[in-house]
């Protein structure tokens, strides 16, 4: 632990210095009035700097990872009866470190976002390391309109609601087998009326992060849009996020619908370690583009995706219980050796459920939740319990422990605590800072 704590540090001082340097040169060189520093909202950001033209913030997200994968099985089979063994890892790890600039220019309404966000665990693999962001301006409230890079809003998880999530930093296996992901394109999203909100992106694909221009097909039609509704209260705590942190006295509740479809191109899908990869797998976590996974001498190049999901939840006086159901299927296929398939379409729904309690207001919280897909090629599933502590009654430092049990879990990667095909045990703790 002592090198990702250490290198933690370290990054921590040089931006103090950094920042404290920026300071002082502005208060030697620069006298003009209505510029402030120093102010901090929690969850929000630190202002770097404010002037009547426009304003950058600074926020950071990271957390230290111990992962210990020793109790999942050393194999699995899949369903064309080939073995394969896992690499079960047990390390400690600097997971991730999202540095953000958000801010606006000339005109408030006209807002900015870039960052560098990197993938640590995926050292020397395609997008360990992303620069990127957004533009937004927003007309009314009924309107903003955006472009640059964005999650495709196809289930809760990819709504906006990262990272307050129970878990830290993954989602249960059903999620992340139906999810769309990030990738570049247009946007739109407001308030219909208060408490109903929604939410449309035009994309270049599924999964654009390690995904070169040349790579796309020349279509722009990548379509993802969800509507929530808050039906008692008119909102779901910050960021509409998991879990009754905020001790709701009234009874909070949210239903969410989202769809999203997209023509996939076998060049076009990212590798299985790019960054915040999202490829179309099978139920026993094979790659659908893959070469020979329908058979010997099948390879798709073309699919159609597309996934629909509701969820609703309640909470209130700490405790909540919240789900969500996945409808996927892909057809429109093109490729070699298609016509001997048996098949046109491939079918696959799923759910997740989850439950929380807060033992302590603000400070402790237990949680527990259950997933499973009903796929054509499985039945994986997977169960949780975990805890979550705040020292300091908030969302800025966050210790979680968490004990997974995977059965035949249908996705993996290296940033990811379950890996594919994984059956059994799956321990795990974090530190995070989010500021």
């Amino acid at each position: 632990m002592k090198i990702p704590v250490l290198a933690a540090l370290l990054l921590g001082a040089v931006l103090a210095r950094v920042v404290a340097f920026s300071q002082s040169a502005a208060t030697s060189n620069d006298t003009s009035k209505g510029v402030q520093w120093g102010s901090y909202k929690p969850n929000a950001s630190f202002m770097h700097i404010k002037t009547d033209m426009g304003e950058v913030n600074l926020k950071i997200y990271t957390y230290v990872r111990y992962l210990n994968q020793k109790g999942l099985d050393g194999s699995y089979t899949d369903h064309s009866g080939a073995t394969i063994s896992l690499d079960r890892r047990q390390d400690i790890q600097l997971n991730k470190v999202n540095i953000q600039f958000p801010g606006w220019i000339l005109d408030p309404n006209f807002r900015f976002l870039f960052y560098v966000w990197t993938n640590n665990t995926a050292q020397g693999q395609g997008a360990q390391v992303v620069v990127a962001g957004n533009l937004t301006y927003t007309f009314s409230k009924q309107f903003t309109l955006g472009g640059g890079v964005n999650s495709l809003p196809g289930t809760r998880s990819t709504g906006g609601s990262f990272p307050f999530w129970l878990t830290n930093d993954n989602r249960f296996i059903a999620d992340e087998f139906f999810r769309p992901s990030y990738t570049m394109g247009l946007w739109a999203r407001g308030t219909v009326v208060d408490g109903l909100t929604y939410s449309v992106m035009l994309g270049n694909n599924l999964s654009q992060l390690g995904v070169d221009a040349g790579q796309l097909d020349e279509h722009l039609n990548t379509l993802s849009g969800e509507v929530v509704w808050y039906p008692t209260t008119g909102e779901y705590g910050l960021n509409s996020n998991f879990g009754d942190f905020e001790n709701h006295q009234e009874l909070a509740t949210r239903i969410g619908a989202h769809y999203t479809r997209s023509p996939e191109d076998r060049q076009g899908v990212p590798s299985s370690e790019a960054f915040e990869n999202v490829t179309i797998r099978l139920s026993d976590g094979a790659v659908i583009f893959a070469p020979g996974v329908f058979g010997q001498g099948t390879q798709l190049d073309k699919a159609t995706y597309n996934m629909t999901s509701i969820d609703a939840g309640v909470k209130q006086a700490g405790f909540s219980l919240e789900g969500e159901y996945y409808w996927r299927w892909v057809n429109n296929f093109t490729g070699r050796g298609i016509e001997s398939l048996a098949f046109d379409q491939l079918t696959d729904n799923g759910f997740q459920l989850q439950a929380s309690g807060m033992v302590i207001p603000a400070m402790l919280q237990v949680y527990s939740g259950f997933s499973k897909v009903f796929g054509e090629y499985g039945n994986p599933w997977d169960l949780r319990f975990g805890v979550n502590y705040h020292p300091w009654k908030n969302h800025v430092v966050r210790c979680n422990l968490e004990y997974i049990y995977t059965h035949k879990s249908p996705v993996g990667g290296l940033s990811l605590p379950y890996q594919v095909g994984g059956t059994g045990d799956i321990v795990y703790a974090n530190f995070e800072v989010n500021f």
